[in-house]
This record gives C-alpha cells, structure tokens and sequence, in this order.
C-alpha cells in the first residue's frame, strides 16, 4: 500500500483564515481542517489595516498542532486574496500591518492617477487587468502622493501571502498569480511592467525574485523551527492568489471548459495560454490574471450569492433552512421577474430586497413579492447573466467550450446549477467546493514530484471526488427569458 503524503495549506479569506491538512494517497486526496480564525481588520488612524502579526500567529499554531499529532508534513503552501502588499525595510523588517483594499483611501485616486500618470486604455493595454481602484497600483499611487512613511522607508514591497512566506523562511519572492492582480505585471511578458513601477516610484529590484506555482521558497527558519517543533520543511509557493489555486483545482478533461468559481461573488472564466487583451475585452471589462503552467485566467467577476445573502439577512418571515426556502421558490411560476445581478442599484443597497422591487417597478415587470418570489428571482437572473458573459467568453475563446464546471460553495446549489445548465445550453459539473485548499495542496504534490503536470492534477481532483451533472432542459422557455432579459437590461441602461 502507498504510503500517506501530507501537506499543510494555509487559506487565508479576507473575513476568515484556515490551516488544512491534505493528505494523497493511492492517487486520491483527503482533506482536514486543523483551525480555523477570524481575519480581523484593525481601523485606526483613518486606516484600515490588515493583522499580519496575528495571521504569523495563527500560522504557527497550526503548525504546532501539526508537529504534535507527528504529521510528517511535507511541505506548507499559502494562499490568500489578492492585490495587498507589506513594505519592508533595508534591514528586513516589516514596515507597518498592511494597508486592507478595504481602506477608503483610494477612493477618487485611480481616475487622478490617469490624468497625471498614464492613460486608462494604456493601463489595460500593458496589463489586461479589470479596473478597480483599490488595485495594488492604485494603492501605492495614493500612498505615495500622501507621503506614507512605509513606503517611503521600503526596500521591498512583498504581496500578502509572499510576507507570510518570508516571516516562515526569510526568503522574498514574488509569486506570479499574487502579482498578477496588482495591475502592474504584463502577462505577455510575465514580468512586472517598469513603466508602471517607476509612475508610483519604484523599480523591479522593489519586489522579490519570480516565482511560478509550485516553486520551492526557502525551508522554515531556525526560529520556526523551534517555535513549532517542526524540522526545516520546505515551503512552497502554490498559486497564492486564492482564485489561482481554485482555478488549479477544476478537474476538467481537456482545456475546452469554462469555469464559474461560485459564492458570494462568481468568477467565470476560461483557462488560455496567452492574455486576451483587445479592443472588446477592454469594453467588457474583462481581466487576465495569472494561472498555473505559464497559463492565464481570463475571467469576469459577476454578482453572485451576495443578492440572495443580504435578502435571507431581511427576511423575517423565510424558513432558516436553506433547502425549505429555496424549495418554496422552485413552487412559485417560472420568469415572472428578472433582473440584471450586476445593476449598480445592487451594489450595496441599504434594502436589497426593496432594491430588487425598484428595479423591477422601473423596468414594468411583476414586482416580487415574498420570500420565495425574490428567490426565484434572484436564481434565473443569475443564470441568465452567466449566459451573457458566457456568450463573450465564446466569443472571445480561441477554441470551443463544451462544458462549464462549477466550484466553490456555489456548487452545492443544486437548483440554481440545473438553472445554468438550461440557461447556457450546455453540460454543467458541479464540485469541488473545497477547490481553493484542494488547489494549494496539489501545488504542493506537484513541486514534491509526487505529481506531474496540471491534467495529472485534475485526473486526481476528478478521482477524489463526486461530481453532479446537469443537463440542460427546457430550451425554448430559458431562450425566450434570456431574450427579455437582453431588453430589460438594455432599457434600464437606455
């Protein structure tokens, strides 16, 4: 029998943090959570600022944990959300706790930035990178024009999950999906642009050395070591940005597949090995970040679970369970009300229920009334979005999708996956949940040799667990609602 291979995640949430232990055996894997914390942001000072310190913490108890079960571990990977970054200084120390995206510093900076630095379509053009203002470049611009004194006293800037490596190993290194997000990496050339490093005042010797997924960092430092009790186990970069390592974990066949990454918001996208950065993509806002094997995810974020999330929190009158409400739903009539997920109006509304009925009075339809109402509201709209962006990715693809893998929590939602099958017309798989953990720990198996490419990855993904398939059903009601649903966007946006 083959023996156990254990590897330790760290998968860290912009809300919450876990240690997992992966195990691979007989070419399947096997996943436990060791711990699990809150990733608390620190407001003071008009800041808000991530806890670097207690995340280092965090990390260590798992691994004490680890060292006392006798876990023969290995290797450690960690990944986290992307474009935030930790300033360190000439003498290796951390600079300050890192700023969080969530801080409202940025706000108003990125159009500042392209009248005084370059051009918005010279931006895109460089990077292929959605725009949103708290874009590590963005960050850094406005930190600069406010003097921070962190930056001003930084040697290195390291993304998030290479300053919990370095606090591990004493190694700096600049993982390439992580960096990928921050909008100043061209994915043609796979190297941080200096065009754009010397517009906020800094130049590549800024950042650590490169590094792909599944790329030895350094082993654990003697301090570490005697931390934890733990011997120098080496620690790996797996895709540190978290969407990268769920990408990873898509146990797909063949590279014709797209890809819908499902929860509080949905990343749907396609695995290419070159970036998609032209005229339409520019006009869809369609973003090109970093993958594994020198690939690129050229992906979309969509509204996704954040609608029916914030109705369930008004809801006085719903079932608690998840299954008993949304089976309510499946009673009421099919496509009496549709909305565009994505409507400015759904941002962050102070009712998102009664949001949803103004956008339904404004566009003349059925206004929803109820728990259930809203909620079959909110699944076919959803569905019919994913058709949408789905219809640009194939136009847009170098070569023909023929099946759309769901992964995340999403792909729990059994209704609303059989609603995107029927929406898209096309074979929908459901699972992982677990992909972000699942992908890191692969990462892990790849750089140990103990297995081989991305397919060989995915055969073991696919082997370990059980997908759902749906097929799609009821053509000519799903196509007669996405018709509406084009014109109801289009007059609202009119």
């Amino acid at each position: 029998m083959e023996d156990k291979k254990y590897f330790f995640a760290v998968d860290l949430g912009a809300t919450s943090g876990r240690t997992i232990i992966g195990t691979l055996t007989e070419g399947k894997i096997e996943l436990e959570e060791l711990t699990r914390f809150d990733n608390n942001l620190i407001e003071t000072g008009g800041h808000f600022y991530w806890d670097i310190y207690a995340l280092y913490f965090e990390i260590i108890k798992g691994l004490k944990l680890a060292a006392q079960r006798e876990l023969p571990i290995r290797s450690i990977g960690i990944d986290t959300w992307g474009v935030d970054f930790v300033c360190v200084g000439k003498d290796g120390a951390l600079l300050r706790n890192p700023l969080s995206y969530r801080d409202p510093h940025t706000f108003g900076m990125m159009e500042d930035y392209f009248e005084r630095a370059i051009d918005k379509a010279k931006v895109y053009d460089i990077t292929g990178i959605q725009f949103m203002n708290f874009n590590s470049l963005f960050q850094l611009y406005t930190m600069r024009k406010n003097n921070d004194s962190a930056l001003a006293g930084a040697e290195k800037i390291l993304f998030v999950p290479d300053a919990l490596s370095y606090m591990l190993t004493g190694k700096m290194v600049c993982e390439y999906t992580i960096a990928s997000t921050s909008q100043m990496l061209d994915p043609r050339t796979k190297q941080l642009d200096e065009q754009l490093l010397a517009s906020v005042g800094l130049s590549r010797d800024n950042f650590g050395r490169m590094v792909n997924p599944a790329t030895e960092i350094g082993v654990l430092t003697k301090e570490v070591q005697q931390l934890t009790g733990l011997g120098a186990i080496p620690v790996i970069a797996v895709a540190g940005h978290d969407t990268g390592s769920a990408v990873a974990a898509v146990p797909a066949k063949d590279e014709k597949f797209a890809y819908l990454s499902s929860g509080t918001w949905s990343l749907m996208g396609i695995e290419t090995r070159n970036a998609i950065i032209n005229d339409l993509s520019y006009e869809r806002n369609f973003t090109n970040e970093g993958g594994i094997d020198g690939t690129t995810r050229f992906l979309k974020n969509i509204c996704g679970m954040w609608l029916y999330e914030r109705c369930r929190k008004e809801w006085t009158d719903a079932p608690k369970s998840h299954t008993e409400l949304i089976a309510a739903a499946m009673e009421q009539p099919a496509f009496q009300s549709i909305i565009n997920p994505d409507d400015p109006m759904f941002a962050n509304p102070a009712s998102m229920v009664e949001a949803i009925k103004d956008y339904c009075r404004q566009t003349g339809q059925h206004v929803p009334e109820g728990y259930a109402e809203i909620c079959r509201c909110i699944f076919e709209s959803l569905a019919l979005r994913y058709r949408q962006v789905f219809n640009y990715l194939r136009e847009m693809a170098s070569f023909p999708i023929e099946v759309l893998h769901i992964i995340g929590g999403g792909s729990l939602n059994a209704y609303l996956n059989q609603f995107t099958a029927n929406s898209l017309g096309i074979e929908v798989l459901a699972g992982p949940q677990e992909g972000t953990a699942i992908g890191n720990i692969m990462l892990q198996a790849k750089a140990s040799g103990d297995v081989g490419d991305i397919w060989d990855m995915r055969r073991i993904i696919a082997a370990s667990i059980e997908l759902k398939r749906f097929e799609p059903t009821d053509k000519d009601q799903w196509d007669n609602a996405y018709g509406r649903f084009l014109k109801i966007v289009e007059s609202k946006q009119a």
